[in-house]
């Protein structure tokens, strides 16, 4: 059995992993099993946009929808078990909706597609997920493909976002039902190319509302990041590490380990948590270990205590260091211990790697220092100040936005380099996983402003664009492209799509994107982007750097 998956920028040959396990350790099974739940969940899609209409929409059938297309994310979930418990969950959701509308008559009477009616059972899924109709294959048309892809990735990364905001209760109904509508939109045949174009920006305008979204609970919750100092050291004392994205598990497992005699430390996205107030009172929170995601082979050896992924990024383990990592969420590894949802009213329970904690020794140093990040939308508006009247001044030239997701590949050298060889007068505008390629460089500051402002994870790129639009109105100009902003992304994953996406609508041009363009763009789509929004790839360091500084 062989898979097709282009999502991630580690596609194959940057065409697409059509193999028995893909490049990033998923396998075909898995693969394939993604690909039906998705086909499953525009089922539940279907039935629940008449529900919606009707008012009798429930919040269950958002969620499973979110976390369908959150645990279909490369380097989320790699267990075949439990991609079909959810294949399982989003059948009985869908037919108990088609049932509801059955029994008050509301139920539209027309032809529905075979995702609205396939009612196989759990030893039907491996065979039904290889069906020619399930996986992205299915269309023929490559441009039509590529927007559908492009659509696709966009909502996985919206997915991801919204159960964030949903687990600390804020929630968008106008995101949901946008959600809902663009699943069944990639399987609309009469749309027109305009038309999946016009789609692809109109994902884009939620992306950015759900960004926004994220923002609001993040910040409601924990208060906003603040410049801070972040331990790169350990302590001797037993540990957990914790890596991936969701917030409210963190909170949960520092309110949890509180007392015990066990520290906790951040890990790859989970690093701007060290930025929030609300977390900064708990003295056991001792600060980050590590790097970006891909080099959790070998530092998660060193680190010596048990492990826990709240969200994707897991890459396949080492024998020796196995037995110790926890999942939890959207996540999931065969083999992998998984703590359970939290129950209604009720918090995650993390005791089990809370004692496993206790009987292991403590981390291994790796380095030793501090860094600096808490650059998000509130704390860079106290700076403005600063920051106006040394671009007025002529001490800052321009700024870099580089953003996005780190990723193995030598080639992603180039963002090091970039950095290092970037104007004394230029300053770094980072979010994600990217900045781990520069955030521990000797880079400097500009008049007390570190060259280097991190604004948190991925999803804080909204902060990012924040940034930008109130310089824009700071300055008084009509267009965010007159700003001396330049962007500079690497991608790897599909949060990175959508925060391409949400950049587009905002009408940002001239993105520089690496280190490849997406296998999913096909030459007409790449065409689209290049002629509209000025889209590229990167080249080298010196022909960018000096392309950059001629504008």
């Amino acid at each position: 059995m062989s898979m097709f998956c282009h999502q991630c920028q580690e596609a194959l040959k940057n065409v697409g992993c059509n193999v028995r396990v893909g490049v990033c350790g998923k396998t075909s099974e898995v693969a394939n099993l993604q690909d039906l739940l998705i086909y499953i969940l525009k089922g539940v899609a279907e039935y629940n946009q008449q529900a919606r209409k009707a008012g009798l929409n429930q919040p269950k059938t958002d969620r499973i929808i979110w976390d369908g297309l959150f645990s279909t994310i490369t380097n989320a979930n790699f267990s075949d078990e439990s991609i079909c418990n959810r294949i399982e969950q989003a059948l009985e959701e869908r037919d108990a909706i088609k049932q509801m509308l059955v029994e008050k008559g509301l139920l539209a009477d027309r032809a529905y597609p075979d995702f609205a009616t396939w009612a196989g059972q759990h030893s039907d899924f491996l065979t039904k997920s290889v069906d020619q109709q399930v996986g992205i294959l299915a269309t023929e048309n490559e441009d039509v493909r590529s927007l559908r892809s492009l659509v696709l990735f966009g909502l996985k990364g919206m997915a991801a976002y919204a159960e964030h905001a949903l687990n600390l209760e804020f929630k968008s109904d106008e995101i949901a039902d946008f959600t809902e509508r663009a699943l069944l939109a990639i399987e609309d045949d009469s749309l027109s190319v305009d038309d999946l174009i016009n789609l692809v920006l109109e994902t884009g305008k939620y992306g950015v509302d759900v960004m926004a979204l994220l923002d609001e609970a993040n910040t409601t919750s924990y208060g906003h990041p603040e410049m801070t100092e972040v331990e790169i050291g350990v302590r001797d004392n037993p540990a957990i590490l914790v890596s991936g994205h969701d917030l409210k598990d963190f909170e949960e497992l520092l309110e949890q380990t509180e007392g015990t005699g066990v520290d906790v430390y951040t890990h790859s996205e989970m690093l701007p948590a060290n930025y929030y107030p609300a977390f900064k009172k708990y003295e056991h929170f001792y600060g980050n270990y590590g790097n970006a995601w891909w080099e959790q082979r070998s530092e998660f050896d060193s680190f010596n205590g048990p492990i826990l992924f709240t969200t994707n990024c897991i890459v396949p383990p080492r024998e020796s260091y196995a037995d110790r990592v926890y999942t939890t969420g959207a996540t999931g590894y065969p083999g992998f211990k998984h703590i359970p949802d939290r129950a209604e009213g009720q918090k995650k329970d993390f005791s089990a790697i809370i004692e496993h904690a206790k009987r292991l020794p403590a981390p291994t140093e790796i380095e030793t220092g501090k860094i600096v990040g808490g650059f998000a939308h509130n704390q860079v508006t106290q700076l403005a100040d600063q920051i106006v009247d040394a671009v007025k001044t002529g001490a800052i030239k321009k700024f870099f936005v580089m953003a996005g997701c780190d990723g193995r590949m030598k080639s992603r050298g180039y963002y090091s380099e970039f950095a290092e060889q970037l104007p004394q007068d230029t300053v770094i505008l980072t979010a994600g996983c990217a900045k781990y390629r520069y955030n521990k460089l000797p880079l400097g500051d500009i008049n007390g402003i570190p060259r280097m402002l991190d604004a948190g994870q991925c999803n804080d790129s909204y902060s990012l664009a924040v940034i930008a639009m109130k310089l824009k109105e700071i300055f008084n100009l009509n267009d965010i492209n007159e700003l001396p902003i330049e962007y500079n992304l690497a991608w790897y994953e599909q949060k990175a799509v959508i925060v391409l996406l949400a950049l587009l609508y905002l009408g940002v041009k001239d993105i520089k994107l690496g280190p490849t363009l997406p296998a999913f763009l096909s030459p007409n789509v790449a065409k689209v982007l290049v002629d509209n929004f000025g889209i590229s790839g990167i080249t080298t360091v010196e022909q960018d750097m000096s392309a950059y500084m001629a504008q």
